[in-house]
């Protein structure tokens, strides 16, 4: 999608990450244009984007890929089916920003590909995924991630609720799972997107080894990968900052807006 024609893009859902999001593309970026968006409380999204109405079409989940190249969903998972089946069935870019998700909806890629879509997924609060898909092309024989969260970032969690898991008033850090990527998914749906995107990226949600502890001293969401791959072993570790909503971090929104310029780029950096 690179060359003179400029991508319009739509965002489902103005939270923390999607009206940062939308922020930096009315702040104007070359080859991309905020078209549309489509949340549930629409006066409020006027107060925090006023362009909504005028410059920016206020539409439903349902049809805002109607007007839309591409799609970033920034949803509750509970709505992340309605907006990738929408955008997918109308052959459009969908950017899944849960990417948890995903993984218990895969058929959705076996339906891009019949209508012509496309699923792109940005890398996230994460590092390294190049690295991991370049070293998956020769073969990986594992992968650990380990993920380390203030209390309140967990708090709520299905796997929490489920086995009686309290993370409030800890004096030390407890490890609250220990098992696949996809069971990770599972139980911290709102969590551990990053653990999806790294299974993705390398040897699948299944093999893909996660940790999650609530760590009290940790004001940051502390991400490290460890991989064993034939052409490298390699460890990486992040500390990033969380956002309003301290499930996500401070850059997921700039990963996005990278990714999305990787779309219309003339030069692209990276695999």
């Amino acid at each position: 999608m690179s060359g003179s024609k400029t991508l319009r893009v739509g965002i489902a859902g103005l939270g923390a990450v999607g009206l940062d999001v939308a922020k930096r593309l009315l702040e104007g970026i070359p080859g991309l244009m905020l078209a549309a968006v489509a949340v549930r409380d629409a006066g409020k999204a006027r107060k925090s984007l006023p362009q909504i109405g005028d410059a920016v079409a206020l539409r439903t989940i349902a049809t805002l890929a109607d007007d839309c190249d591409i799609v970033v969903e920034c949803l509750p998972p509970a709505l992340f089916r309605e907006i990738a089946t929408s955008v997918i069935d109308k052959g459009r870019v969908f950017m899944p920003l849960s990417v948890a998700q995903l993984l218990e909806n895969w058929d959705l890629v076996d339906r891009a590909k019949q209508k012509g879509a496309r699923i792109v997924v940005p890398t996230g609060a994460l590092l390294g995924l190049d690295a991991v898909r370049a070293a998956a092309e020769s073969g990986i024989k594992s992968v650990t991630m380990i993920t380390r969260k203030p209390p309140a970032g967990l708090e709520g969690a299905p796997h929490l609720v489920k086995n009686d898991i309290s993370v409030k008033n800890l004096s030390q850090p407890l490890k609250v799972f220990d098992g696949s990527a996809r069971d990770g998914a599972k139980g911290f749906p709102a969590n551990v997107n990053v653990a999806a995107a790294l299974s993705l990226a390398g040897i699948g949600p299944d093999k893909t080894r996660l940790e999650i502890w609530a760590d009290p001293a940790q004001t940051r969401n502390v991400h490290r990968i460890e991989v064993e791959a034939e052409a490298a072993r390699f460890s990486m570790t992040i500390e990033g900052v969380p956002s309003a909503n301290p499930r996500t971090g401070r850059l997921v929104a700039p990963s996005t807006i990278a990714a999305l310029r990787g779309l219309v780029s003339t030069l692209k950096i990276g695999s």
